[in-house]
């Protein structure tokens, strides 16, 4: 059984998207490929899928148990069950009602050769506690003749309850879209969201705004009702007087609450964001209307609805409407809804619409920003109103400056100015999103959208410290899913979200304030990533996907696009390939160079170049011109380069390389150096730089420093030196042509300290601007073996490395590093890819866990960054 493998993949809501991804994978022999989510866990007593994995055989075999381990709150669980998938009709494996934290599913299932898809399906108790997890993962499994095969362990974090607000054909009703929920005066939660009959397509059609009320904080909820139906109005049938885009203010000096919506007339098969949906005027067979409901008795009982269409709208506009979602009432009682429209030309714009008299009369905003829709609003600590909007300009836009449109008043919409944050912090697919603040903490506000460029996904919760200039933690809810959302504040110290999912149509979860916390200075999350051969790199490509890159004989690839939490199947790059240094990003078209050696050095080096975030590569046959001394580099085995987004070089390529004096015999290594290739032309030639200032040094790394400096740190080769096993630097004022400033760095081990020569780190400037954060791995061991793999960070660009911690206990080697993309799921986080014992593992920490590390003695930790 020397070649059979496994693979599994956690929380995919999708069997069929399962077996397509599986047929793709590219397997190695006894090597585990996870790929791991995050997805809510319904707590409703249905059958959920938890885990799906492959088992490959080579011979017919007869599978005799599987066994898991778990933890968390596993007596949640009322039924376990696994099943062999096929085409030809699952066979059921084994099914057990009592979990323990250990256990084993035991069965008989004769398998032929080939790969077996496996589902586990697990049901919850009803209504089981939303603050509850599941965590659990198959460990071993065994075959009749005796035959075993342990899994390695995979670090995955235990999944969130959630309570299904609506599942597609419950209640007589096809879809729930459009969600809004706010807290009553007396507690209530009341969620509102449209009830689309027919199918969940947008108006016109059949659909009422609907109500569910949680008088429990969310645990369990009331029967869905409608509270704004018009009927078959004007005579017309109910599917042309449909009701949508709900958005719910509770008045908290008054209790009054109001729910308004946009109401069709007539007009089927338009949508009144198109054309002529929507018409200028006031007439109902022309122009959508803006209708309000209203409720005294905390949600109980409903007015009929009003129409505030000639109240609001400007009749030269085609379209005046609430956003969906959640109005506020501020610290001095002004009401304040949301709104947005079209205005005289049809372009879309957002606004607000406030009151200061409990809702009597109201006032319209000028406009926020155009060509924006969906908004939320939420009050700043000083009074001031930040508006967040969904802009349209995302839609072909998802470079850099992709991001939510925000808008700053201080006098309620009479003038706006544009946001700190504006188009850079809050990436979106452009969709509807929430935000709101924290009654109970200064400062604190939290949003809520897809965090993701191009899809409706990755469902994240964020939260500000600062009033939104900065968004310092996120919470991962839903990788496969999440559109439209709406945020509350439970109590002080719990948040609701109400959400459009992967797993329901809608659906509402409860998130401790403390985890925001937990999330800051998690526990690095550390996982297996390849087998066998060697050599590890890592980088961030511009869209935030992580491509991790290993092998001295078989170049291969792994992406992740959910921030580390789940990583792909293999993707060879090349092979036969000897991996030269890894991979550089090309800030400026986006396209990532792996650098590629026949053999080990010197030898002939090859591009392979991807413009798809590492999906596909193709090869190139790159210029890269010798050194002033006739030199030619080879690239191994050096960490990634950078591109230089400075001064008179911006653009420029830049990485670390090396000179091999011969092949890598031992009496030519005081002849070796290092130094660096630049390329101005994208990667298509190379001119290389003069050499580090010291011989007999080896592999290196580099970073850019914001004053558009270049910090050089290289590992030693060669041993007739003092302090030979300590990191060397160097530094460049002329975009890495010649390096200066040579220095020893006392504090930084060079590999293990006994033996002539050192081992290749990792180093990465944190993105962030007008800060020189730099973070550096290696092994640091009283011991003669490369284990105990560590990072140090330095906050003044490598002058002094004041804080280590250890990450990797045990067996460790070669390393790189890198760091997270703002707006993207990888922001804040920092990657390390190390060599361990027979293969590598990836670990995923913050600046926060490393700041709690262990004081070097060398400088000061800023308690905050300056």
């Amino acid at each position: 059984m020397k070649d059979d493998k496994i693979l599994f993949n956690t929380l995919q809501p999708s069997i069929n998207g399962i077996m397509k991804r599986f047929l793709t994978l590219l397997t190695c022999s006894l090597t585990l490929q996870a790929q791991s989510s995050t997805t809510p866990l319904l707590n409703d007593g249905s059958k959920t899928t938890l885990l799906t994995f492959q088992i490959p055989t080579n011979g017919e075999k007869t599978l005799s148990s599987v066994e898991f381990s778990g933890s968390s709150h596993l007596k949640d669980i009322t039924e376990i069950s696994l099943a062999h998938q096929r085409k030809t009709g699952n066979r059921l494996f084994a099914t057990r009602k009592t979990i323990a934290n250990s256990f084993a599913l035991k069965g008989s299932l004769d398998l032929p050769p080939g790969n077996h898809l496996f589902v586990l399906t697990i049901s919850l108790k009803s209504s089981a506690n939303l603050l509850h997890k599941i965590s659990l993962q198959p460990t071993k499994y065994n075959f009749s003749d005796g035959t075993t095969k342990k899994i390695d362990h995979i670090s995955s974090r235990p999944q969130r309850l959630a309570y299904p607000i609506h599942k597609r054909g419950d209640y007589d009703c096809h879809t729930f879209r459009i969600p809004g929920i706010a807290r009553s005066k007396n507690g209530h939660l009341l969620a509102v969201a449209d009830m689309r009959y027919n199918s969940r397509r947008d108006l016109q059609g059949h659909m009422d705004i609907g109500l569910r009320i949680s008088k429990d904080g969310g645990q369990t909820w009331s029967p869905p009702r409608a509270i704004m139906d018009m009927g078959e109005h004007g005579g017309k049938s109910q599917d042309q007087n449909g009701c949508s885009d709900p958005c719910i203010l509770v008045d908290e000096e008054t209790g009054e609450i109001f729910v308004a919506a946009c109401w069709t007339h007539g007009k089927p098969g338009t949508h009144q964001w198109r054309g002529n949906g929507s018409e200028p005027g006031f007439d109902i067979d022309k122009s959508t209307q803006f209708i309000v409901v209203r409720s005294t008795d905390h949600g109980a009982t409903w007015s009929k609805p009003e129409n505030w269409t000639k109240k609001l709208k400007d009749p030269s506009w085609h379209l005046f409407a609430p956003a969906p979602g959640n109005g506020i009432t501020m610290k001095d009682g002004t009401l304040v809804m949301p709104t947005q429209g079209r205005d005289a030309k049809g372009l879309p714009f957002s606004n607000i619409t406030w009151s200061k008299d409990h809702g009597k009369t109201w006032h319209v905003s000028n406009h926020a920003r155009d060509n924006t829709t969906e908004c939320a609003v939420a009050e700043l600590s000083d009074g001031s109103l930040l508006l967040n909007m969904r802009d349209n300009r995302n839609r072909a836009d998802k470079s850099g400056t992709n991001g939510r449109a925000i808008a700053h008043t201080k006098d309620l919409g009479k003038s706006w100015v544009s946001h700190s944050t504006d188009h850079s912090a809050l990436p979106e697919p452009v969709c509807m999103a929430s935000l709101i603040a924290d009654p109970y903490r200064k400062g604190t506000v939290y949003f809520s959208n897809p965090n993701n460029k191009r899809s409706r996904s990755h469902m994240t919760l964020r939260r500000s410290t600062d009033d939104g200039k900065t968004w310092s933690s996120q919470i991962l809810l839903d990788t496969k899913g999440g559109a439209y959302s709406s945020l509350v504040m439970i109590d002080e110290n719990h948040l609701g979200i109400l959400y459009e999912s992967s797993v329901a149509d809608m659906i509402f979860q409860k998130i401790p304030i403390s985890e925001f916390n937990e999330e800051t200075s998690e526990k690095p999350l550390i996982q297996s990533l390849f087998k066998g051969e060697r050599f590890p790199n890592i980088v961030v490509s511009k869209e935030g996907t992580l491509i991790a890159t290993w092998g001295n004989r078989h170049i291969r690839a792994r992406r992740s696009t959910d921030g580390g939490s789940s990583w792909g199947p293999e993707i060879t790059i090349t092979n036969p390939g000897f991996q030269g240094g890894g991979t550089t990003v090309d800030e400026t078209t986006g396209d990532i160079l792996a650098f590629v050696e026949e053999n080990h050095p010197p030898a002939n080096i090859f591009i392979y170049r991807s413009s798809d975030d590492g999906l596909t590569w193709k090869k190139e046959t790159p210029t890269i011109r010798p050194d002033s001394q006739g030199h030619h580099p080879s690239m191994h085995m050096n960490d990634h380069g950078t591109t230089l987004r400075h001064g008179k070089y911006k653009g420029r390529l830049i990485r670390p390389t090396r000179f091999y004096a011969g092949k890598n015999d031992r009496e030519k290594w005081p002849e070796h150096y290092t130094n660096a290739i630049y390329s101005d032309d994208h990667g298509k030639t190379w001119q290389t730089s003069e050499p580090f200032p010291e011989n007999g040094t080896g592999e290196a790394c580099l970073v850019e420093l914001s004053d558009g400096s270049l910090y050089y740190n290289s590992r030693v080769h060669w041993q007739e030196r003092p302090k030979n096993p300590r990191r060397r630097e160097a530094r460049s004022t002329d975009g890495g042509h010649t390096w200066k400033n040579f220095r020893i760095i006392d504090i930084l081990p060079d590999g293990h300290q006994h033996r002539s020569y050192g081992c290749m780190g990792g180093l990465v400037r944190l993105p962030i601007d007008g800060q020189d954060i730099l973070i550096f791995s290696n092994i640091d061991t009283p011991n003669a073996t490369r284990e105990q793999g560590t990072v140090w960070a330095s906050f003044d660009g490598g002058k002094t490395w004041p804080v280590k911690r250890l990450i990797l206990p045990g067996p460790s080697g070669y390393s790189a590093l890198n760091a997270g993309r703002p707006g993207t799921p990888s922001e804040g986080y920092i990657y390390l890819h190390a060599e361990t014992n027979n293969g590598s593992r990836v670990a995923r920490f913050t600046l926060d866990w490393l700041k709690k590390g262990t004081l070097t003695g060398d400088g000061n930790i800023p308690s905050t960054p300056k």
